[in-house]
């Protein structure tokens, strides 16, 4: 493309281009010569990515003036036939009816060409490749090229034979030229679905099963499925689990299906499982059945067979052990409490139902919380261990209950259980008891009163009304005290006469129930009799004194109190004296020569070699250890601490006065010197033998080397603490 303008030969001009493809994105698709105005694209170009560009033309002169108008430049991308069909999906799942007639639609598959619609480069046409399986023909289906809609184009669809077909679907553009247009294939399967066209069969019609009688239940309504025979098998050829699959079995003889059930087959031809229910061997030893099976769908229109099929079943009943069972489970029974031990109470009897097994029961207890029943092992017998009582804790509701299991000897044993319900009624065996069992009253009446009632362990009747009434005996019960009847349950304790010393009172108070025969109990109430103020409450006073302690024994403990705290008072006045003569007293030595802190105790050393005479032979290795083994008695060993009773040395004060140095110093050694066990007792201590043949010396060759010439002056330097012994030797010279 080249662009000119009329002016060009009478001044020099320049071209450009402006729009999306030249100075706007995408840049620099297009470009331009500025002297001659020609047009060069500048990469490929894909219609699929842009089909039309909008440029304008720009002419000017050399100084930048526009010389024409700008024209608008309209280019079209040509569509070439670079991009294949691509179908939606690489696997399309279609169905159809089997027995379908021809032109049945099945599914349709779908493809799309990027390239242009309008041309023959972006037309799809749609045909099939392959078909399999191949039957009953190899062209069961057929596609519309142009729609891509599959559907039948022959007879014959049988899902007894071919459930499902794989077709291999093509689409090519050019319109379908397999020579210059581009293709591209997608997989098509098409499942053949059931109808009812096949009735179901039995393969037998006859049939015989034993089944086992301990399907039966004691418990009525209760019934356990058990598989009797699989024998009866039937012929269903249609899909598995659908209706027209399904086959339903239906006993005909009269009064017997109730026992039996028949649940639908889990695989084609597979054997029917006929279920018995409640069967009892002692009622029925043997069924007859007339079985009928067919589809639960109806079958298909223009199917000219009959829709069930029938056989006979004959069930023989096999007789097994059977669990004995109470009759009566849970069985309830009514009695008094506190029947005497051995009371024969009821008979909890179990059942065989094994009529026709000689069999044995037995009885046990299972539960007995209270251990109060026992049971008779071969007749169930009840009779009571101990006394019923009621009021138990093991009693809820008014009912005990117990549990007992029977079992037979049979092979293998079964066993049953029976609970025992027993409802205890009430007897008056309880007496009432009074409440409260303190209480606080005033000294004088009409201030307050105390109301009592009382608690019995028994129900109605033998409860309330209660009767309260003060005892006879003591006489001043009845004298100091008076009871009112306020109502059945409560009355008022209060005082008799104008004035009662305060104190603790045991008042007795009889109480009788309403039971017959009526019980009384005689309770003891702890009244606190108490001086009150206006209000009637106890003053403090008041609340001591009814403690039980009379005027004299409070004087005499604060009396006491008194005593106690003087003496404590004088102790502390006498230490605090005798501290303060103690650091008034003078120190014995000066202050600066007190070296009591810095006297150490750390060990004897022991006599030296100069004070001792040692006997060397001790050191060497003896022969026998006669000498030390056959020690006569009293006679120790020279290196031995001797045994005796050790003298007792003075405790040094924690804090001590300067004054008691001196004492502690001379008491202290009194003591070291009268100790026969204190170091050293002597210096020849045998620590091993070194054995004979020594080649080392004696120990006495070695001197101690000490000169009298050694400065001791420096001491002079170590303080107040060493000047003594910096006089006692540094002087040496002067002395």
């Amino acid at each position: 493309l080249q662009i000119r303008s009329d002016k060009d030969k009478e001044i020099h001009i320049r071209y450009s281009i402006t729009g999306v493809g030249a100075d706007q994105p995408p840049m620099e698709v297009f470009n331009i010569d500025p002297v001659s105005g020609r047009m060069y694209v500048t990469r490929p170009m894909d219609r699929e990515e842009r089909a039309s560009y909008h440029l304008r033309a720009h002419a000017v002169d050399m100084n930048g003036n526009k010389v024409e108008n700008p024209i608008d430049l309209y280019i079209y991308v040509i569509d070439m036939n670079d991009n294949r069909p691509e179908f939606i999906n690489q696997v399309y799942n279609g169905s159809v009816d089997e027995g379908s007639k021809p032109g049945t639609y099945v599914m349709t598959v779908t493809a799309n060409d990027a390239d242009d619609g309008t041309t023959a480069n972006g037309m799809v046409r749609y045909r099939i490749v392959t078909q399999t399986p191949q039957s009953p023909s190899q062209n069961m289906f057929t596609i519309n090229s142009e729609t891509g809609d599959i559907v039948t184009v022959a007879a014959g669809l049988d899902r007894e034979k071919v459930q499902q077909y794989i077709v291999i679907v093509q689409a090519t553009d050019m319109e379908g030229n397999l020579n210059y247009g581009l293709s591209n294939t997608a997989t098509a399967i098409i499942t053949v679905t059931d109808v009812n066209d096949n009735p179901p069969e039995f393969t037998t019609s006859t049939v015989r099963a034993a089944g086992w009688c301990n399907a039966e239940q004691p418990q009525k309504g209760v019934r356990t499925s058990v598989v009797i025979t699989r024998d009866l098998t039937g012929s269903l050829m249609g899909q598995a689990g659908s209706r027209n699959w399904g086959g339903m079995g239906l006993p005909t003889t009269t009064g017997t299906h109730s026992h039996f059930s028949f649940p639908q087959p889990k695989g084609p031809r597979e054997k029917i499982q006929h279920f018995a229910a409640a069967v009892d061997y002692e009622m029925n030893r043997a069924f007859m059945l007339t079985v009928m099976v067919s589809n639960q769908a109806p079958l298909a229109s223009g199917i000219q067979m009959s829709f069930q099929s029938t056989a006979g079943v004959t069930i023989s009943v096999t007789d097994v052990n059977e669990a004995p069972y109470f009759p009566t489970n849970h069985k309830l029974i009514r009695l008094e409490e506190g029947v005497p031990t051995g009371t024969v109470l009821t008979m909890f009897s179990a059942v065989d139902p094994d009529r026709f097994m000689q069999q044995a029961v037995r009885y046990s207890k299972l539960s007995d919380p209270a251990n109060w029943l026992n049971i008779n092992a071969t007749n169930g017998q009840i009779t009571t261990a101990a006394v019923l009582d009621r009021e138990s804790d093991y009693i809820k509701n008014n009912v005990y209950e117990a549990t007992f299991l029977a079992a037979d000897n049979g092979i293998p044993p079964a066993s049953g259980t029976g609970t025992l319900q027993i409802y205890l009624i009430d007897i008056n065996d309880n007496a009432p008891e009074l409440l409260p069992k303190e209480a606080q009253i005033c000294e004088k009446p009409n201030l307050n009163v105390i109301n009592i009632t009382a608690a019995d362990a028994d129900i109605d009747p033998n409860v309330g009304p209660f009767v309260f009434e003060l005892p006879s005996v003591p006489s001043a019960v009845r004298k100091n005290w008076t009871i009112t009847r306020l109502n059945g349950d409560y009355a008022q304790l209060s005082l008799r006469i104008m004035y009662l010393e305060a104190g603790v009172y045991d008042v007795p108070i009889i109480v009788t129930d309403s039971g017959n025969p009526p019980l009384y109990n005689t309770s003891v109430i702890k009244v606190k009799v108490c001086p009150c103020d206006e209000n009637g409450d106890c003053t403090t006073i008041g609340a001591v004194a009814a403690a039980g302690l009379g005027t004299g024994a409070i004087i005499a403990i604060l009396i006491c109190i008194i005593i106690l705290l003087t003496m404590v008072l004088l102790f502390v006045v006498w230490m605090k004296r005798r501290e303060k003569e103690r650091h008034t007293k003078q120190l014995l030595i000066d202050p600066e020569d007190d070296v009591r802190d810095n006297i150490l105790k750390y060990d004897e050393e022991g006599g030296g070699e100069e004070d001792q005479d040692y006997d060397l032979s001790q050191l060497q290795q003896p022969e026998t250890m006669d000498h030390v083994l056959n020690k006569t008695p009293g006679v120790r060993r020279v290196d031995e601490r001797p045994i005796g009773a050790e003298p007792q040395y003075p405790i040094r004060p924690v804090i001590p006065h300067p004054g008691d140095i001196g004492d502690f110093i001379n008491e202290g050694l009194r003591a070291a010197d009268n100790d026969p066990t204190a170091p050293p007792y002597d210096s020849l201590l045998v620590f091993d033998y070194e054995g004979s043949g020594s080649t080392a010396g004696s120990v006495s060759s070695l001197n101690s080397s000490s000169s009298g010439d050694q400065d001791y002056d420096y001491l002079n330097d170590w303080g107040p603490r060493f000047k003594k012994l910096a006089d006692m030797y540094g002087g040496g010279e002067e002395d």
